[in-house]
């Protein structure tokens, strides 16, 4: 790779050109990586070797610190390999939906919300709010966020689908168990040289005022934007921008990305179809489900996994999930 970036022609394609520098970045990584890690291992071993000739038990939480970080490394370079999808590198447009059941399923889908910035951040990737729709008295009706940094499409791609919770409701008098559900919908950002035509004619441009938090602007013009392409009734919004053309570049760009991802989709859907394959994701269908009464438990529907540290979940610890998801698809991968 590093003597294709030596031809002399190299930079007549930039768009190429940086795409095979940004491979080459990662190679780098993933060998840099591997190097630290089998080092870090060696020390380790020479401490404890140490240790046990001086019989001194004084090193054993470093040891066990070092340990703990070495298997923490080691995990994420597995998960690296787990990454083979054309868009697993891409930074990843997630809008989440309350489902029917209003005050209940509005507060749902914030919980939601809050996990997966919760979870962002604890990763060091980098969220931002776009859109939230405010429920009647609690929670949101909807909202869309980016996520971006290294694999942030490939790592929530598994999120996609609907999401079940059943607790005692806190807006319930009578503190009866509630079943809610919310939608959860990952696409990748597409990248610029990636070329969707859109006709100016087939699409809607409605602005209006902001609402919830995002600053002294909201609520004051109508700076928010919503745009709708016609003729398939695809819709995006962003009020979070300070500008009302801020906010139109938003929408589009991520009406450009759910174009993409619906043809996307409806040439897999045609695949599939000629396989043979009969596999739906429905209103109902649920991937996964959160369980706060009558006992705690989060258990993933696809791979098996479950968690009893619901609230460590809903603080963002979705890896589990994550990595599993992430796995099994690489065991069911059928070449192209």
């Amino acid at each position: 790779m590093e003597q294709e970036t030596a031809r002399p022609d190299f930079w007549q394609d930039p768009a190429e050109a940086r795409k095979t520098l940004a491979r080459l970045t990662q190679a780098r990584d993933i060998v840099q990586g591997f190097g630290e890690l089998q080092s870090g291992l060696e020390d380790t071993q020479v401490l404890f070797d140490l240790a046990i000739e001086e019989g001194d038990e004084s090193h054993e939480p470093e040891i066990r610190a070092q340990l703990e970080d070495l298997k923490r490394r080691a995990e994420d370079m597995e998960l690296e390999a787990l990454f083979v999808g054309e868009f697993d590198e891409h930074n990843a447009i997630v809008t989440v939906h309350a489902g029917a059941g209003g005050t209940e399923s509005q507060d749902w889908a914030e919980m939601l919300l809050r996990m997966y910035l919760r979870w962002a951040e604890t990763r060091g990737l980098k969220s931002e709010l776009f859109e939230v729709s405010p429920g009647e008295e609690a929670g949101i009706k909807s909202a869309t966020f980016t996520v971006r940094g290294r694999h942030a499409y490939g790592l929530l791609q598994g999120e996609k689908g609907v999401h079940r919770l059943v607790r005692m409701s806190p807006f319930d008098a009578s503190k009866r168990r509630h079943t809610s559900f919310a939608s959860v919908d990952v696409i990748p950002e597409i990248e610029e040289d990636i070329q969707i035509d859109i006709d100016a004619k087939d699409l809607r441009v409605e602005t209006y005022r902001a609402q919830g938090a995002g600053g002294q602007h909201v609520n004051k013009t109508d700076s928010a934007v919503r745009i709708t392409h016609i003729s398939t009734g695809t819709v995006a919004q962003c009020q979070n921008e300070r500008s009302q053309l801020q906010n139109r570049e938003t929408a589009m760009r991520i009406l450009k990305a759910r174009l993409f991802e619906r043809e996307r989709e409806q040439r897999e859907a045609e695949m599939r179809a000629i396989r043979g394959e009969q596999k739906e994701i429905a209103w109902g269908s649920q991937i996964r489900s959160y369980v706060f009464q009558p006992y705690t438990m989060v258990k993933d529907h696809r791979t098996k996994t479950e968690v009893g540290n619901v609230q460590g979940v809903m603080d963002g610890a979705i890896d589990p999930f994550i990595s599993a998801y992430l796995k099994e698809r690489r065991q069911t991968a059928v070449p192209a």
